[in-house]
């Protein structure tokens, strides 16, 4: 995601197909018209739910919504996800730039999404570098899902010619998985599946984390070090996706690298090597790096003396891989990775002494 230059981590929903089976006896058709009747009520209910317009405010003022997308369209980071988690296939959404293993431009879960919905040849904005305007005007959206984003205000000026847009709430790229759940669905008229979808999410949570009891409130902290010059290291604060969703799983922020905290608006603390002692209480660090990250910093004369690292209390995630990109969650994402990122936080855990 380009507006964490300093970290390009990221740290990105169906039509539903009732049939029904007409029966041509002429003893059936009043049971026929009846069930029609009922199916056809049914729609009218769930239409006549959102009510029009739908107005949402967020960082740049509000955007009102006149009448249910039929053609929705995502840019930025994961905001496809959620659509496809409701069923609905965007008619455009940009390309992952962060954790793919192919040229697909996707994610697993998203390609994985986007095939159980019978989508084979999805419109991918190739907006890395820069949204690609005419791209996205091209796909001639009704509403743009950007929830989860760093739009500036140019560029949601520019985007609200083409479109409404759903953007941020306050301030970019920290969009917690919940309220992207919450304004992206809002936005598409989907107000209710949302909620619904929260639940659902919150409940498979729920119910993995219960699978792994040593790692319920342990103080926790998602780190970034870099190997070859640990003279600095950053810590993502609990406003990041990645330092909230830590506590989604149970586990606690601890209190010594709060302290630290003097921007309650920035996603990131970064700390020297001299404040190592901030880290006293943190039991278990999940942090990006290779296979060769956890002796670099073992073998450091200063982070290597910190308990958790000590310890080996380090669930290290593959840099630039699937899970390193779920790092920033999306309904999809979490389904797809949390039984992977369970099993290396348990194994952390289990070396806490």
């Amino acid at each position: 995601m380009k507006s964490k230059k300093h970290f390009s981590l990221l740290t990105l929903l169906l039509i539903s197909i009732l049939s029904l089976a007409l029966v041509g006896c002429s003893d059936k058709e009043s049971s026929t018209e009846d069930t029609k009747s009922t199916e056809s009520d049914t729609a009218d209910a769930e239409e006549s739910a959102a009510e029009y317009p739908i107005v949402i405010k967020h960082a740049f003022g509000e955007t009102t919504i006149e009448e249910k997308p039929e053609r929705v369209a995502t840019i930025a980071w994961s905001n496809q996800d959620v659509a496809l988690a409701l069923g609905v296939v965007p008619v455009g959404f940009s390309a992952a730039n962060y954790g793919v293993q192919d040229d697909s431009g996707m994610l697993p879960w998203t390609a994985e999404k986007l095939k159980e919905l019978g989508e084979e040849n999805p419109n991918i904005y190739q907006d890395t570098d820069g949204l690609d305007f005419e791209a996205i005007a091209d796909s001639n959206p009704d509403v743009i899902l950007a929830a989860y984003s760093g739009i500036t205000q140019e560029e949601y000026d520019t985007l609200s010619e083409i479109a409404p847009v759903v953007a941020y709430q306050d301030i970019p790229w920290v969009t917690s998985w919940r309220d992207q759940i919450t304004y992206n669905s809002i936005g598409m008229g989907m107000e209710e599946e949302g909620k619904q979808l929260l639940a659902d999410t919150e409940k498979l949570i729920q119910d993995k984390v219960s699978e792994y009891p040593e790692i319920k409130g342990k103080k926790a902290a998602f780190a970034m070090f870099t190997a070859t010059d640990l003279s600095k290291f950053y810590i993502y604060t609990p406003g990041d996706p990645r330092g909230d969703f830590l506590g989604d799983l149970g586990m606690e922020f601890p209190e010594s690298v709060q302290n630290q905290i003097e921007n309650p608006d920035s996603f990131y603390l970064e700390l020297s090597a001299e404040n190592a002692d901030a880290l006293s209480d943190v039991e278990i660090f999940v942090a990006y790096g290779d296979d060769t990250t956890l002796a670099a910093l073992q073998a450091d004369p200063i982070l290597g003396n910190v308990p958790a690292i000590k310890n080996g209390a380090v669930a290290i995630i593959g840099d630039n891989t699937p899970l390193a990109a779920a790092g920033t969650p999306s309904p999809l994402s979490i389904e797809y990775t949390i039984d992977d990122y369970l099993t290396l936080i348990s194994d952390a855990a289990k070396k806490i002494k």
